[in-house]
């Protein structure tokens, strides 16, 4: 068994790196609004996520909830689920 040279490979120098694009950098006060509009962003969603349990979950319908009732009561309403979605399989297993 001869080695042949072309089936070798020889690792040549890694390919260049391309430099990202030059930015500006931000003001402390651009940096400030960004941050605002993030935090606004993201208890909007959190907001939103609270009002779409307190929909689903028929024990907090039009009542005002605090969020950690909401979230107690949103487990409690995925156990009874759990549960009952058992007994159902039990159910149509048995016939």
């Amino acid at each position: 068994m001869s080695a042949d040279p072309d089936d070798t490979t020889v690792p040549g120098p890694p390919p260049a790196k391309r430099s990202k694009p030059h930015r500006e950098l931000l003001t402390e006060e651009e940096k400030r609004a960004n941050h605002i509009a993030s935090e606004q962003k993201r208890r909007s969603t959190i907001r939103n996520g609270f009002k779409d349990l307190t929909d689903l979950v028929p024990t907090l319908k039009n009542i005002n909830n605090s969020k950690s009732t909401v979230l107690f009561k949103a487990v409690d309403f995925i156990r009874y689920l759990e549960k009952r979605n058992r007994g159902l399989r039990d159910k149509i297993h048995a016939l």
